[in-house]
């Protein structure tokens, strides 16, 4: 029936009839969905309960979704697209996560300072080792000339490489260094081993970052747990050792050029070189460099670098 303008209307019965009148024999009518009419009067939606006055409003409910701001509804489109779903109450927001979604993992930091697993080498075309990443250790009797090589076939490389001489390392020690000259003892031992693990700790971080190194060192064959053994525990197991080993009169003759402390007596010069004889047979690549000049011997280095890495030595 139709009421008078600004006359009140009977109070609300969501069962569907008025009092004073007696209960329909038909069973009572359910709400009609939001927005719809009984009759002419529009029904009040409900409005659920709101928080307190000054509590902080709770956020929205997150369900399979890991990301920071809220999971799409599956019935939502992109804004200005026309849809037939419903659209989110509250708005979408990329702040901090909600509680109870994992970041994702991060990597583990990586070590830089320990064994390098060097990478598979493929032979290049021209003799010589390429652009391969090496390790290098070249061995040698005073006089020798290893360090003039290792620095030559260095500088000559197409990638980056680094020359790492032990003797420099060596006397880095200003006050107090143990000069081998005066004698071998445990002093001058102890800072010989600083400076091997000096070194190797350099040689691992320079190939952890992509550059060759060559290190230089006058390593006995009849003690391989200081000498051979010891660059092998610090640099690694891909360290390939190239013997350098000229006639005596040769290492004599290089010797008496030198001076300072680098020159070395006759005598002694005499014993290194026989002891170093003991790296014959011991299936080390061994290069006799006692008519080659340093251009020459550094380019032989190469090529016998490159039979290593296709056949590694047993060592």
């Amino acid at each position: 029936m139709q009421h008078a303008v600004g006359a009140p209307l009977p109070p609300h019965d969501p069962s569907g009839w008025a009092p004073g009148a007696g209960r329909p024999s038909v069973p009572p009518v359910p709400p009609l969905p939001q927005g719809g009419h009984q009759g002419s009067h529009p029904q009040p939606r409900p409005v659920p309960p709101g928080p307190p006055p000054g509590a902080p409003h709770p956020a929205p409910p997150v369900t399979g979704w890991a990301g920071g701001g809220m999971a799409p509804h599956p019935g939502s489109q992109h804004p200005g697209s026309q849809h037939a779903g419903p659209q989110h109450a509250g708005p979408q927001h990329a702040g901090p996560q909600h509680p109870g979604s994992a970041p994702p993992p991060s990597a583990p930091p990586r070590d830089v300072t320990g064994h390098v697993q060097l990478p598979p080498v493929s032979l290049p075309v021209e003799p010589g080792t390429g652009t391969a990443t090496l390790a290098v250790l070249l061995i040698g009797p005073a006089g020798a000339g290893k360090t003039t090589v290792a620095r030559h076939w260095a500088q000559r490389r197409r990638v980056p490489t680094a020359h790492i001489s032990l003797d420099d390392v060596r006397e880095w020690v200003c006050s107090g260094f143990a000069d081998p000259q005066s004698g071998w003892n445990e002093h001058s031992e102890a800072q010989y081993r600083l400076a091997r693990r000096t070194c190797g700790f350099a040689a691992r971080n320079f190939l952890a970052n992509g550059i060759s190194c060559i290190l230089d060192d006058a390593v006995f064959p009849d003690r391989p747990v200081v000498g051979l053994g010891g660059w092998k525990r610090h640099v690694g197991p891909g360290l390939l050792p190239v013997v350098l080993l000229p006639g005596l009169e040769i290492v004599l003759e290089r010797n008496a050029e030198r001076s300072g402390n680098r020159r070395l007596s006759d005598e002694e010069v005499a014993s290194i070189h026989g002891r170093m004889a003991g790296w014959y047979g011991s299936g080390l690549p061994i290069i006799d460099n006692s008519k080659y000049d340093v251009e020459t011997t550094a380019r032989v280095l190469d090529e016998v670098l490159a039979r290593s890495i296709a056949s590694p030595p047993a060592w």
